[in-house]
């Protein structure tokens, strides 16, 4: 509460010596501090809540029945890459807020990675006027490491300014856990930075154990998103760190994790999506799915919103919500039952936004120039696509079904005059990896087992985390034919067969995103999905795109393809194709 008039407005209806703005009654009011629910009047005024008045007492120039219906705090996704759904800032609000999320904690580094401080200045203004109250961590890893080429190079001395932002709520994810733990000065010069400005640093530590982990959170790393098992789960809240059970688009941890929370723990545990696309949104909801799945599955109601709301505020220090109580921003929802997790309405600082799944108002985008045309592609052609090997034992990138980790693969393929061939009665095709922000005409290829692909190719400029080109094919021609048409159009998503483009889906933002609605985006993603496995048989097992984009990862086990070369992420060093090599 800026204003001495909102603070004494506040006090003046807490008291009740003035009337309240609104009231809710008839509802079941959760209340997060003792863990119980109770029965009372909810008194609003100024966007706060100002306390509570006797079931069926309270008065307000605006009365609101509940409907028997749950209230409770508006949930919060403890970390997100808003950019990975494709959406805009504003459309991104406009999926979300219906399914009772109205605080996201996000890491711009999607788009930090293609354009550097502009990509996060974009994202703070465009996100400064919608409904949802969007958060920021200021990316710690652009690159994600030195092992690629992105879009800028962000070092402490960058940070400093951006880290005294209102909505800069600390150091976002810490990918760089060998640089951390071996004590490289880049890396603790943004850790140093964060503290300095008295802010948290969010981690990112899969599969690491022992002292490693100890050194890792010596550091002051205090979240961690990548916890595979309850084991993983337990060390970490050992160490103090808060652990987010994650349920996105591609990673499912929710289920998975949650025999590791118990009511002596669960205050250190939180939700979060990071990455989720509209369908998935649209189809089973946001934070809301994550509450729905860990309540199915036998956690305490009470204790899931807990992890989905207050949780989130203790560990980010958003002290200003996450509870329905006297003082804090009346950011809540009217909840239909506590199994779907359904929303009746959305409050955001007081005032309806949402009802029964649709916004009442909603967000519109905010065009901006220094986001667009972000291709910068050089020395490209059909024949820098062409793998010379000069031996047939190489290895291969596995995918691995449901997940973005990969297996270090190996494989006998054909070599004809010193170029591999693909071979029909083997799932292996090409992956190529096209560097599009500085001019440096690099090109890697590789080789990926488990696509399914035949006959075509499929490209996006959507490659996590630097976002280069990434394309997979069997023949050349058609890879290359995808890589111009998303140099020529901005960015995107598109796929080819025998010379022709099959379908096309615009990122004009950075590469990343759509200037469309939610449920275009779902269309335009639905309709690449059904081309890709009806066309090219992409493997039924997997999500085409997310998988694809997710091969360039070069912090995530273990196989990954980068603008440098193929990377072995165990070794955190480039390994050659040939295995006799």
């Amino acid at each position: 509460m800026d204003s001495l008039d909102v603070l004494s407005e506040v006090i003046a209806t807490a008291s009740l010596r003035k009337e309240a703005q609104l009231c809710i009654t008839n509802a079941r009011v959760l209340d997060v501090y003792n863990k119980e629910w109770f029965e009372a009047d909810v008194l609003i005024s100024e966007g706060y809540f100002t306390g509570y008045a006797q079931p069926g007492e309270g008065r307000a120039r605006l009365m609101v029945d509940a409907r028997r219906c749950y209230l409770i705090p508006g949930l919060i996704d403890s970390h997100v890459h808003i950019e990975s759904s494709h959406a805009t800032p504003a459309e991104f609000s406009n999926l979300v807020v219906p399914c009772g999320t109205t605080t996201v904690i996000a890491d711009p580094h999607e788009i930090c990675n293609v354009c550097g401080l502009d990509g996060l200045s974009y994202m703070l203004d465009a996100s400064e006027n919608i409904a949802l109250q969007a958060f920021f961590m200021v990316p710690s890893c652009v690159p994600a490491t030195t092992f690629e080429h992105s879009g800028a190079v962000m070092h402490a001395a960058d940070l400093v300014a951006p880290l005294q932002h209102e909505r800069v709520l600390g150091l976002g994810e810490m990918m760089d856990y060998p640089g951390v733990v071996n004590g490289s000065s880049l890396v603790l010069d943004k850790i140093r930075e964060a503290k300095k400005a008295k802010k948290i640093i969010d981690g990112h530590s899969p599969a690491i154990h022992g002292s490693v982990l100890d050194a890792y959170c010596a550091a002051g790393i205090r979240t961690d998103h990548e916890c595979e098992t309850t084991e993983e789960l337990k060390e970490r809240v050992r160490r103090g760190m808060y652990v987010m059970l994650r349920e996105g688009s591609a990673c499912n941890n929710v289920i998975g994790l949650l025999g590791g929370v118990n009511e002596r723990n669960s205050r250190r545990c939180m939700f979060c999506t990071d990455d989720r696309q509209p369908k998935s949104i649209l189809s089973e909801g946001h934070i809301n799915n994550n509450v729905r799945l860990a309540v199915g599955a036998g956690l305490d109601p009470i204790e899931a919103l807990c992890m989905a709301t207050i949780n989130s505020c203790d560990c980010y220090h958003l002290s200003d919500r996450g509870a329905i109580a006297p003082g804090l921003r009346a950011d809540f929802c009217l909840c239909n039952d506590l199994t779907e997790f359904t929303m009746h309405q959305v409050y955001i600082g007081g005032k309806l936004v949402a009802q029964d799944g649709e916004m009442l108002k909603p967000d519109a985008n905010t065009p901006d120039d220094r986001v667009l045309g972000r291709m910068d592609v050089k020395g490209f052609s059909t024949e820098r696509l062409k793998l010379k090997l000069s031996d047939t034992h190489v290895r291969v990138i596995d995918i691995v079904p449901g997940g973005v980790v990969t297996e270090a693969g190996e494989a006998t393929v054909s070599v004809v005059d010193g170029m591999w061939v693909h071979d029909s009665n083997q799932d292996i095709v090409k992956l190529a990896v096209i560097e599009r922000h500085k001019g440096t005409g690099n090109v890697a290829l590789a080789l990926l087992r488990g696509y399914g692909l035949k006959g075509g190719a499929m490209a996006t400029s959507v490659a996590h985390d630097s976002h280069n080109i990434i394309v997979a094919g069997d023949n050349d021609d058609d890879m290359s034919l995808c890589v111009s048409h998303l140099v020529g159009s901005g960015g995107g998503m598109v796929i080819a067969k025998q010379g022709r483009i099959l379908a096309f889906f615009a990122q004009p933002v950075a590469g990343l995103m759509s200037t469309g609605n939610g449920p275009e985006i779902a269309r335009n993603l639905d309709t690449l999905h059904r081309i890709a496995t009806s066309e090219l048989h992409v493997s039924k097992d997997i999500d085409p795109f997310m998988t694809l984009c997710f091969m360039s990862l070069p912090v995530i086990p273990t196989y990954k393809l980068t603008d440098m070369g193929l990377f072995d992420v165990r070794l955190f060093s480039f390994v050659p194709l040939e295995l006799n090599k």
